[in-house]
């Protein structure tokens, strides 16, 4: 845990000179550019001399509010370049090319990134070419290891810095110049979080490169290539962003088996539409030819869109492990990071990390999410269900007023029940969101990542009801097939076409007519204002809204995709645009993100698979509406138990095969496998070879004083009381020590091997 230094005032605190603070503004007054080819003098220094390079890339750039004080601003570069031992995140920070300006760059030195991604649990390159978790006490054996560029993509060294400013933590009271004494930092405050509620930082982000975005927008979006550049976006944006576009191009081209099926079944059998609208809430039309072409086609697509959900998943669960490999990702240490900005507790020893932290009792915190969270967002869910059951009672009573009137006016009203549907979801969405973040903060979680989880998990739950619970609804309880196609092909259509405006049109036009003009650089432009400029872009949202979207095309092709064949074609059509329109907005219309390093896509793929899950039962009970399937049960003289009954058999025969299927295709690549467990085989034979072979130099140290005070001790008593001849009292003085460090030796060798086996067999649980 960092410690803040003793630079500024505070109880107990020196003041500087008026000499030291003229020689220091003096320092930083220096104009200079900008440039990662160039550093200037107002870079501050780093006491490692491996640190020490020519050539400093600037990062971060981090925008000070408009009233900050120049002193201020000294003291937060100081604190910036401080080292961590002195309570500082041992960065490198510009002041700009005015140092009472409003920015302050940062950047990285070689030490405080290779420690940082030890801390991260990030993999990399080992010497004989396999992924192993790094070591900053091994780094000499990792490839390019002293090559930052190399060794780290940009995205990761960007997250970095963000990662030691964040984890700036008080750990006694401290003033901060230049602001009111209402201001001052509190033992264990989190020093990044009270200057930004200060006043004193407005935002923070990272910077592009040019020459790198160029690349990489004309092998991304410019051209016509249909793969996508999984391992640049990586380099460059992280690998959160790289997992999604890895997952939406996966997912895009998985969908061409079931457009192909649904094209065929469209063109095949014509008589689908004609069949499935002779079932209806009120009864059934039978036909009179027995199970013909449409009931078997809608046999087929409900069976074949079951399987296609758990072979898709389990596909990607192997190109996801297949990434994070290559991306070092693997085994990030999640749960041993330094806790989160927003979190707090009471101030003592983490008995995981032995690390002084606020704790904060799980239980007590397993406790609010019981009694507050659960009731609320079931509260929120409640009040979905009563907008959709008055949105139905509103629909009945404007068709009742339209066939008394009859008139022009009526007909009009018939559109309002959907306006005020639409207008309350989305006003309730909007409200629960704000719920939800304020439900999760009062959770109180360690990790950032768990966090994000659990943020994610509310808003999907709500998220799901609110646009499949109309669906259910006509599927499951009004039984009416004809209005759940129309349902299902008007959300289809509309939705695609509200998409491609918004997320195509409206932002190519943004760029092309507002956002060029404001950004056009000047050929004589400082640096410093092209990094403003980029900081006028407007912030990114994230992944969150793409990853609803897919969700819920995955949910209306697994769940309801049989009633109507064309879904996957409108989906695959829709796909292959948004991944160069995501691309190109990433790129050119918003800020750069940060993009913390992830293993995978953690509670978005327990979404899909439960939406994989469901989808059984959602297709069974479709079926059960089909005519053909009704007339031949009648026919049979099977009754409605015997039906339903059938159709739970059906569904647990299909539940089951999705299980064989999930168990025979593996999560992972079995070249992967053989690489995870090479690498655990050699960490055992590292720590064997370590305990067996090695001893702590603090036991060294013990043993050389204990040995000293043995043969002292022994020397005085021989010499006064007992021994009369020199070679007999060496004699006795060698046998004694040697009997001491073989002693001690032997307690200590025991000791580590027992230490190392109960190591060894904590890290075969976690395995298993």
């Amino acid at each position: 845990m960092r410690r803040t230094g003793a630079d500024e005032g505070g109880s107990g605190s020196r003041r500087e000179t008026a000499k030291q603070q003229e020689d220091r503004t003096q320092t930083l007054n220096v104009p200079c550019k900008l440039s990662a080819s160039t550093v200037g003098p107002g870079w501050t220094k780093v006491s490692c001399p491996c640190c020490v390079s020519k050539k400093v890339e600037p990062l971060v750039l981090v925008k000070l509010g408009a009233n900050v004080r120049p002193e201020t601003k000294r003291w937060l570069i100081r604190l910036i370049g401080a080292p961590q031992k002195d309570g500082g995140a041992a960065l490198l920070a510009h002041p700009g090319e005015d140092a009472s300006g409003d920015i302050i760059m940062v950047s990285a030195p070689c030490c405080t990134l290779l420690k940082a991604t030890e801390e991260l649990g990030l993999c990399r390159t080992y010497y004989d070419e396999n992924m192993e978790a790094f070591s900053y006490k091994n780094r000499h054996n990792f490839k390019n290891a002293d090559n930052m560029e190399i060794f780290l993509t940009l995205a990761e060294r960007q997250y970095i810095v963000k990662y030691e400013l964040d984890g700036l933590w008080a750990q006694r009271d401290l003033r901060i110049p230049g602001l009111p004494d209402s201001y001052t930092l509190q033992n264990r405050d989190n020093i990044w979080r009270k200057l930004g509620s200060a006043g004193v930082i407005d935002n923070m982000f990272p910077l592009h490169n040019e020459d790198k975005l160029r690349e990489l927008s004309e092998a991304w979006y410019s051209g016509y290539q249909l793969s996508q550049p999984l391992d640049s976006i990586n380099d460059y944006f992280g690998s959160s962003v790289a997992l999604y576009f890895s997952f939406l191009d996966c997912y895009t081209w998985s969908l061409l088996p079931p457009a192909m099926l649904g094209l065929l079944i469209t063109y095949f059998s014509g008589d689908v539409q004609n069949d499935m609208e002779s079932t209806s809430s009120s009864g059934i039309k039978l036909n009179e030819d027995n199970l013909g072409p449409a009931g078997y086609s809608l046999v087929i697509q409900a069976v074949f869109s079951m399987l296609w959900s758990t072979v898709f998943m389990e596909l990607w669960k192997r190109r996801s492990s297949s990434f994070s490999y290559r991306s070092g990702t693997s085994h990030l240490a999640l749960h041993f990071a330094e806790p989160r900005p927003g979190y707090h507790g009471v101030l003592g020893v983490n008995p995981v990390t032995r690390r002084v932290e606020p704790l904060f009792p799980e239980w007590r915190r397993d406790f609010r999410m019981a009694l507050v969270s659960v009731p609320v967002v079931g509260l929120f869910l409640v009040l979905v269900v009563l907008g959709m059951l008055c949105f139905y009672w509103g629909e009945a009573k404007m068709q009742k007023l339209h066939k008394d009137w009859d008139s022009l006016l009526s007909q009009t009203f018939l559109y309002m029940p959907s306006v005020v549907h639409i207008i309350y979801t989305n006003v309730l969405a909007t409200i629960y969101k704000i719920v939800a973040l304020s439900l999760t903060e009062y959770e109180n979680h360690r990790e950032e990542s768990a966090f994000e989880n659990h943020l994610t998990a509310k808003v999907l739950v709500f998220t799901f009801f609110n646009c499949f619970a109309v669906l259910f609804h006509i599927a499951f309880f009004k039984q009416d097939v004809p209005m759940l196609r129309k349902r299902l092909a008007s959300l289809l259509i509309v939705t695609q076409l509200v998409n491609q405006v918004t997320e195509v049109v409206i932002p190519l036009l943004v760029d092309r007519f507002i956002s060029v003009p404001n950004r056009a650089d000047g050929e004589d432009e400082p640096q410093e204002d092209k990094f403003r400029k980029q900081g006028t872009m407007p912030v990114f949202p994230g992944l969150f809204g793409e990853y609803i979207e897919l969700l819920v095309q995955f949910g209306y092709l697994s769940l309801f995709s049989c009633v109507y064949p064309l879904t996957a074609v409108l989906l695959l059509i829709n796909n292959l645009t948004e991944i160069r329109a995501d691309a190109y907005k990433i790129c050119k219309l918003f800020r750069k993100p940060f993009s913390p390093p992830v293993t995978n896509l953690g509670v978005w793929q327990t979404a899909f698979e439960v939406l994989s899950f469901v989808s059984v039962i959602s297709n069974c009970w479709l079926l059960l509406l089909s005519p053909q399937l009704q007339k031949l049960f009648l026919e049979g003289g099977i009754s409605s138990t015997k039906t339903i009954v059938f159709a739970v058999l059906v569904e647990h025969v299909l539940i089951l095969v999705k299980l064989v299927l999930a168990f025979l295709i593996p999560d992972e690549p079995d070249w992967i496998r053989k690489k995870r467990e090479h690498t655990e085989y050699t960490s055992m034979q590292a720590l064997r070879h370590q305990v067996e072979y090695s001893l702590p130099m603090h036991h060294i140290i013990k043993l050389l004083v204990f040995s000293f005070i043995c043969w002292t001790t022994f020397f005085s008593f021989s010499r006064s009381c007992l021994l009369r001849s020199t070679d007999d009292f060496q004699r006795c003085c060698g046998a004694v020590t040697f009997s001491a460090v073989l002693s001690y030796f032997k307690q200590k060798i025991q000791f580590h091997v027992d230490q190392g086996k109960s190591w060894v067999s904590s890290r075969a649980h976690n395995a298993n």
